[in-house]
């Protein structure tokens, strides 16, 4: 009898098939594992189950609509007639008031030439792999973090993940990263990072600056390629109050020179699907950048573009919006926090992080090795998801789908498409759950 082989694990490469139809890394590649699981719970939802969704970076905009203002400007453009291509680089009114924005914001001094506009975040990450790297490079990137081994694998480059745990916030030191550094052609971080909603201290960034500084000065007394730095930052203005963003270049200003920033309104204003972003960095990089975009054709729309910088140039309204955004989100966020931790006191195995920004909670679930009411043994994270989705209701991702591969129990909640009334009546059906298992 012929048998159907076994489904690799998620997140797992799969090797390509003698004569497959299509090129090998295309055959290899690996879909979101996140998408996955939202697919999963959409499925159950419109099957009318109740669930609280933890799992999509997203908003539901009933919980959290887009800035008055930027929706009048999108209308307005719309209204005037710009519906045509943009400049493959970005509409000169955005790049103009990106730079007033980083300069008033971030103390970062730019031109527009320093500024290339995408349709979101993801292009411009995508570019900057393919930009910078030779096949063949290396990436150096922590775990868990977002993306980054899928870009590697799409770049044809050489992953070299770093393991960060609880006890830096799941966050890289200049320690941890130095030893890997001789041999990398770009470091990529995240802060406040996802999937974890931690953020780098102050005066840990800059000893990671300083140590690529110190790389770069060795290569170019031996004649070697640059290292170069990318820097997502794309959820710098949801940081918590406490929480401060630094950009690394303004911290370690020798940095300019290989430092490519990557932003966007999707999280800062709610605003995901409005596809907005930009990169920022050198103007020769930036300007190779921008050809390989021109022929993918990543654009962000015109009237998007056009709105977002009138919005980007009023103040006082991105200050309103911003405000009381914030404080939405971090009150889920410490709600969610304060529900696990009050868990923990009454004896169940759980852990969670004190949120720094984002929309994210790192969260840990220690319930590998017991047994369900139904006598099933919870084995890994991924069993102990599919409990908690059958048992509480409630969807999270687990942190093996951002590149984790030691299975910790450790969980990213996303608080994105949920009311305060939604967390606050999940957290009852987890304790009940968690307390349940033997």
């Amino acid at each position: 009898m012929k048998t159907s082989p076994s489904p690799a694990p998620p997140g797992a490469r799969v090797a390509a098939a003698p004569g497959s139809r299509v090129g090998r890394m295309a055959a290899e590649v690996v879909g979101s594992e996140i998408l996955q699981i939202a697919s999963e719970i959409r499925a159950r939802k419109a099957a009318g189950a109740e669930i609280c969704n933890l799992t999509v970076g997203d908003f539901d905009p009933r919980q959290f609509p887009i800035p008055t203002e930027l929706r009048r400007g999108v209308v307005r453009a719309l209204e005037e007639g710009e519906t045509n291509y943009p400049p493959s680089e970005g509409v000169p009114e955005l790049r103009e008031a990106v730079c007033r924005f980083y300069q008033r914001e971030l103390g970062l001094a730019l031109e527009p030439r320093n500024v290339l506009v995408a349709g979101g975040a993801r292009p411009l990450l995508y570019v900057a792999y393919r930009t910078l790297l030779d096949p063949g490079e290396t990436v150096l990137y922590p775990t868990p973090s977002w993306n980054n081994n899928h870009y590697v694998h799409l770049a044809g480059a050489r992953g070299v993940p770093v393991p960060c745990g609880a006890r830096t916030r799941f966050l890289p030191t200049a320690r941890e990263l130095a030893p890997h550094l001789p041999t990398a052609r770009l470091v990529t971080l995240c802060s406040p990072l996802n999937p974890t909603g931690t953020a780098f201290d102050v005066e840990v960034l800059r000893a990671i600056g300083q140590e690529l500084v110190a790389e770069n000065e060795r290569r170019r007394a031996q004649g070697g390629r640059e290292l170069f730095f990318l820097y997502d930052q794309v959820y710098w203005r949801l940081c918590v109050e406490g929480a401060r963003h630094v950009a690394p270049s303004v911290l370690v200003p020798a940095l300019a020179g290989v430092t490519v920033y990557v932003d966007a309104i999707s999280k800062a204003f709610a605003a995901t699907g409005l596809r907005v972003g930009w990169a920022v960095g050198p103007a020769d990089v930036i300007e190779r950048m921008s050809a390989v975009l021109g022929h993918v054709g990543g654009w962000a729309p015109r009237a998007e573009q056009l709105a977002t910088a009138r919005f980007l140039d009023d103040v006082p309204a991105g200050e309103r919006f911003l405000t009381a955004f914030r404080a939405e989100v971090a009150a889920r966020l410490a709600r969610l926090h304060d529900g696990f931790e009050a868990m923990r006191t009454r004896g169940l195995p759980v852990e969670s992080l004190p949120p720094m920004g984002a929309i994210y909670l790192s969260v840990r679930i220690a319930a590998g090795g017991r047994r369900t009411p139904s006598g099933a043994t919870l084995q890994s994270g991924e069993d102990v998801r599919r409990y908690l989705l059958d048992a509480a209701r409630v969807g999270l991702v687990p942190f093996r789908a951002f590149g984790v591969e030691q299975d910790e129990g450790w969980f990213r909640l996303s608080v994105g498409a949920v009311s305060l009334a939604e967390v606050e009546a999940v957290l009852p059906r987890i304790e009940r759950a968690l307390a349940a298992l033997s």
